[in-house]
């Protein structure tokens, strides 16, 4: 039995680098600074290490070469899921581009949003650290940051920072959801603003929010049962602000044409800086590799995780490019799913030729033609992988030999075959 500290996790999205996990041959156990994002996916037992050809046992190589077979011959297969770390990504993207695939990362329906107002009219946000050691104004639209990443308060606004001579003084709005919990309560007890409304009513909201910011005249008393008032003074918290923070989950944001709310928040950010202050934006994102996913694919291609390459060079669309679209239409032939990270995010069901690359426990209601579980990155191997920030790759340890191969390899493997 051994003691790792200073572990840092894949799982989060925040860049958590601090656990202290107990290695018991395969068996583990936080032993600090878990939380409940962190600690189940650490602690998970491997239940299966031998892949599996048409639900019976079958050695690595078997596995690869059916796997290898499955795909020789196909005109459209998909790779969904993603969730796997950087060198995991790179064998993705080679077997993709070998075999003619569209790669669509299971959580890029949500970045979508993101992605679709960057391209539009572009954006400014920060950074992790710059929140950290400069924001006093930390405005959550929209989505429950705390059931997020849960120490996000602890480990970045009620800390010690550069500077921000009290931290604890530091301001909390919450738009939209309330906070599920009291993490976002400052060390000397003063809570965070809430201010609840519809997620649907979250356009109008916004909408409103950015005229007051832009000191635009508002008829109307209230709007999605929000007062005016309330709004103008989370405006004039903002325009206060030395260094204002504006944070939103684009996953969450579940309505249709969500980038354009995402497009008024960012644009609001603009109209802030624009009166001698500065404000930032931060979207939430990174858990089970998709900034790693829309990271690597982005400097292989030059675009993000939901790609094509069926006609030998990468082409990117955002709607055409949708996995649960070409396999509901029948476009696709075959699926490959890779998901390292979460044993519960299985793939959709298909009639079409199904190969998992999985974390070990996965239960399906269908069970695949071949289901290769492969290590963790972070537990079972070391790797990198994007926080939501985007500009840390987190250096992942290698926390116990449970013999399972990785990602990477596994892929490789498949690409060599064909």
């Amino acid at each position: 039995m051994t003691e790792i500290t200073e572990v840092p996790s894949p799982f989060c999205g925040i860049g958590t680098d601090d656990l202290s996990i107990q290695v018991d041959g395969l068996s583990l156990k936080v032993t600090a600074n878990g939380c409940a994002v962190n600690t189940p996916l650490f602690e998970q037992a491997i239940t299966d290490t031998s892949p599996r050809v048409g639900g019976k046992e079958a050695s690595l190589e078997a596995a690869v070469a059916k796997a290898a077979e499955l795909l020789r011959n196909t005109k459209l297969p998909v790779i969904g899921g993603c969730a796997t770390d950087v060198n995991g990504m790179r064998g993705l993207l080679a077997l993709a581009d070998h075999c003619g695939a569209v790669v669509d990362n299971m959580n890029f329906v949500g970045a979508r949003n993101n992605f679709l107002a960057l391209q539009d009219s572009g954006w400014m946000n920060t950074t992790l650290a710059e929140v950290k050691n400069r924001c006093d104004v930390l405005l959550v639209v929209g989505t429950d940051l705390e059931a997020f990443a849960p120490r996000f308060f602890e480990r970045y606004l009620w800390t010690d920072a550069m500077f921000v001579e009290d931290s604890s003084q530091r301001q909390v709005i919450y738009l939209g959801k309330a906070p599920s919990g009291s993490a976002s309560t400052s060390p000397n007890g003063n809570q965070a603003q809430v201010f609840e409304c519809a997620t649907a009513d979250l356009p109008e909201v916004m909408a409103v929010l950015r005229a007051l910011v832009k000191k635009q005249p508002i008829r109307s008393a209230c709007v999605a049962g929000l007062a005016v008032a309330d709004l103008q003074g989370i405006a004039d918290q903002l325009k206060a602000a030395k260094y204002g923070v504006v944070t939103w989950a684009a996953g969450a944001l579940a309505y249709s044409q969500a980038e354009l709310t995402v497009q008024t928040l960012s644009e609001m950010i603009k109209d802030i800086n624009d009166q001698n202050t500065r404000c930032s934006g931060l979207p939430l994102a990174g858990k089970e590799g998709d900034q790693t996913a829309n990271q690597v694919c982005g400097w292989t291609t030059g675009y993000p995780a939901r790609t094509r390459f069926s006609r030998g060079y990468p082409e990117y669309d955002p709607f055409l490019n949708d996995s649960r679209t070409l396999l509901a239409n029948g476009e696709a032939d075959a699926l490959v799913w890779v998901q390292a990270f979460n044993s519960q995010s299985v793939p959709p069901v298909t009639g079409l030729p199904t190969i998992v690359v999985g974390r070990s426990g996965m239960t399906f209601s269908q069970e695949p033609d071949v289901y290769i579980p492969v290590g963790t990155p972070g537990i079972d191997h070391a790797g990198h992988a994007f926080r939501m920030d985007n500009v840390v790759a987190i250096r992942l340890k290698k926390l116990r030999d449970s013999g399972l191969p990785s990602t990477a390899d596994v892929l490789n493997a498949i690409e060599h075959a064909l």
